[in-house]
């Protein structure tokens, strides 16, 4: 059951086109992960889910319900934990909570057991009567779900949730996204994380210049790129001449240099290795280490938009 509908949408920012007849289906109670370079339309979609911003062209439904017709109807189904802290660093955690739950019309008694829940749910019952200008960047993210959930929405958005953290609180946030999930929330996750995605997602979504290039299972998007391996090697003395030699070998798509680390992707790492160690020995260079990968999501991302995530 399809419970994200967004069907040819538009969005301009006057002559620039943000989001270009953007199509996407999202089922009911997945976690669907949304990646894309910086500008690629990302923020923009999830702004206009949620009803923060318009949308030029086409229509966007959840729960069957239309974003333009019943905006107040979809957002208290919607649950954001947005990329910049929404919180208030001079009223307390149970304060910074219960603030969002009056906003989605609860109160009294409701209202004590939400934000108690809420609180405990993201491990900060301990400190509900601190101040966030005292907690961690992870607490703090953490503070940000307990608010976005606390009405118990149907769909939550995580945009960049786990950014500037350390891997405990990071840990703690991809664990707390599976148990809103199998509690049955949908969730849409974007990270700059491609291991987060990989670790969490059921489907996932790659946008690039304000549309899907590609869309599915992760199994089904590391089949694009199946024939295509990675070969990491760490070097050094490499020339220019040693780059524009191993770009000539007839199965090798892509050379990337960074630092001392040699990136080639090939068809077959087996049949063109001996080939790029000869390359390298004939020019002096030295060979470190040698590691062969096969494909990944962030393989397939580099291969259709020329760009790693975290450019």
């Amino acid at each position: 059951m399809t419970f994200v509908e967004i069907k040819d949408v538009i969005k301009r920012y006057g002559d620039k086109l943000s989001v270009d007849h953007l199509n996407l289906s999202i089922k009911k109670g997945e976690i669907f992960g949304l990646l894309g370079p910086n500008g690629a339309g990302k923020s923009t979609t999830i702004n206009m889910i949620v009803g923060l911003l318009p949308m030029d062209q086409g229509e966007i439904t959840v729960d069957g319900i239309s974003v333009k017709a019943r905006p107040i109807e979809v957002k208290k189904r919607i649950g954001l934990v947005p990329q910049d802290l929404a919180l208030y660093e001079m009223m307390s955690a149970v304060d910074n909570v219960a603030f969002f739950g009056k906003l989605y019309g609860l109160r009294g008694h409701e209202l004590k057991e939400r934000v108690a829940e809420a609180l405990s749910f993201v491990g900060l019952e301990d400190r509900a009567k601190d101040l966030p200008k005292t907690f961690s960047g992870g607490m703090k993210r953490r503070l940000n779900i307990a608010c976005a959930i606390m009405h118990h929405p149907k769909l939550i958005i995580m945009d960049e949730p786990t950014v500037g953290i350390d891997p405990q609180s990071r840990n703690h946030i991809l664990e707390s996204v599976r148990k809103l999930n199998q509690m049955g929330s949908t969730v849409i996750y974007t990270s700059h994380y491609m291991e987060e995605v990989s670790a969490i997602c059921d489907r996932v979504a790659i946008v690039d210049q304000g549309h899907v290039i590609a869309c599915g299972t992760q199994d089904e998007l590391r089949e694009r790129v199946a024939h295509e391996e990675k070969i990491k090697m760490k070097a050094s003395g490499i020339t220019g001449d040693i780059l524009n030699e191993l770009r000539q070998l007839p199965r090798i798509s892509r050379v990337d240099l960074q630092e001392n680390e040699l990136a080639l992707y090939t068809s077959s790492s087996q049949h063109d290795l001996q080939d790029i160690l000869y390359v390298c020995a004939k020019h002096d260079a030295v060979i470190h280490s040698v590691e062969c990968e096969q494909p990944t999501l962030e393989t397939l991302f580099l291969s259709l938009t020329g760009r790693t995530l975290r450019d």
